[in-house]
């Protein structure tokens, strides 16, 4: 039965969904029709809130693109390859690969979100290359998927703003003078227990809906001549140039290197093991320097890599121009307002949880949703009287929870893959259905103090 259902909107994807550059047109159009009857908009303060957004946007972009590029460099130095062999080695046959993958990619997201998505990509590539009748499709699905557990792990954004006193957007200290400690988010027992859930039976799901026969789709020629890219060391020629010799000597690589280190040395003396994108691009970045040996071949191996970032390039700008009109138009605080209307103080949390969901098709942010919904929340918990921290966590399981039918996030992982958004989401969409089904679950079972 699953297995079916996953075959159908497979069919409904491939069939009906446009790509996802024209998706994000069509977006950006819904969005403008939405501000204007609900927000009250003109077209003035429409476009300045679109462009203003778009341009926002960029630094973030930017900062995507290179964790794309640095770690699929890192990924074509021999160490990494032989690391992705032995763990894609634990999945000999295509169900097990896409369990090892959908498992990985959990681990890695709840440990830190980028880290999590690209190593999972890299894994399910290597997956596919070792395994024949597995299904390219469904790897890079559950490499994504993984991505439901970021939120609610170290590198979630709300519960790391909650745990900062001076971080303009904790709105709980704001409002109490108290900040909420990690030990009162995150470990708490209402958000492990749906995280160990959803880490549990994922790969259970991906087992049950794994595609059998004709229907399987293997990886693309394109994707396998990426991933087994020759970036090894090559000999330098007797008659070189000085400039040559220098493009190949390992002394260069070594030099940068230790700057790179000792920028990383300094920042976790300062900050502890704090990791941000940033952190995250600094390490794949110094790794595949000292990795490839010569700085022209971490050259080639970026080359190979930087194909893939062509659709973050495009359409992360249209999506920063979709959040800056639902921030600067007001709309998303009325959409906010509706769920919290139609909240009791039972449903608060579902409500809170749904919202965010709703809004994330939109505002596919945890950083931009957390700034309009942060002061609702704030307020809403005032009238309802439900719990500060958890309906911020509701907040964040939202926010996580519709990223399986947005492809603002699988970009990346479409771009090192090869594929379409349409190749991916009739998958995707199975893990929403599941995690929104556990999530709502345990979200009532807070609200009726059961939990």
């Amino acid at each position: 039965m699953l297995r079916k259902m996953a075959s159908f909107f497979a069919y409904l994807m491939r069939n009906y969904l446009p790509s996802t550059f024209v998706f994000a047109i069509l977006l950006t159009l819904l969005t403008m029709i939405l501000a204007s009857v609900f927000a009250g908009a003109g077209p003035a303060v429409i476009l300045s809130s679109w462009m203003a957004g778009f341009f926002n946007i960029l630094i973030f972009a930017m900062q995507v693109i290179l964790v794309l590029i640095t770690g699929h460099a890192l990924a074509l130095t021999a160490p990494a390859r032989r690391l992705l062999s032995w763990i894609a080695g634990r999945g000999d046959t295509p169900v097990k690969g896409a369990m090892v993958v959908m498992f990985v990619a959990c681990l890695g997201s709840i440990l830190n979100w980028a880290f999590g998505l690209f190593f999972a990509g890299l894994l399910a590539l290597e997956v596919a290359r070792r395994v024949k009748n597995s299904d390219f499709p469904l790897l890079i699905a559950a490499a994504y998927s993984g991505q439901i557990c970021w939120h609610q792990g170290l590198s979630g954004f709300i519960p790391l703003v909650l745990a900062t006193p001076e971080h303009p957007q904790n709105f709980i200290f704001q409002a109490t003078g108290h900040s909420v400690p990690l030990t009162q988010s995150i470990f708490q027992p209402y958000n492990l227990l749906p995280l160990m859930t959803l880490v549990i039976t994922l790969p259970l799901l991906t087992a049950l809906i794994h595609p059998r026969g004709n229907d399987v789709r293997e990886i693309s020629p394109e994707a396998l001549r990426s991933l087994t890219a020759d970036s090894t060391p090559s000999e330098q020629s007797v008659h070189s140039t000085w400039a040559e010799r220098l493009d190949g000597s390992p002394i260069i690589s070594v030099a940068l290197a230790l700057i790179v280190i000792s920028c990383l040395l300094l920042h976790f003396q300062r900050k502890g093991a704090e990791l941000n994108i940033n952190i995250v691009i600094l390490l794949f970045f110094v790794t595949g320097v000292i990795l490839h040996g010569r700085p022209m071949n971490y050259i080639r191996a970026v080359n190979v890599a930087i194909r893939g970032a062509g659709g973050i390039a495009l359409q992360f700008p249209l999506y920063g121009g979709i959040m800056g009109m639902m921030m600067g138009t007001g709309l998303a605080t009325v959409v906010a307002r509706w769920f919290v209307a139609l909240s009791t103080p039972e449903t608060a949390y579902l409500m809170q949880f749904l919202g965010t969901g709703f809004l994330n098709f939109f505002v596919p942010s945890g950083g931009g949703q957390w700034a309009i919904q942060g002061p609702i929340t704030v307020e809403a918990v005032g009238l309802i009287g439900a719990d500060l921290t958890r309906s911020a966590m509701m907040v964040a399981w939202g926010n996580e929870w519709s990223n399986m039918i947005q492809p603002f996030w699988a970009l990346p992982l479409l771009g090192l893959a090869g594929l379409t958004a349409k190749d991916i989401l009739g998958y995707t969409a199975m893990t929403f259905l599941w995690s929104g089904i556990v999530f709502s679950t345990f979200a009532l079972l807070i609200g009726f103090h059961l939990l």
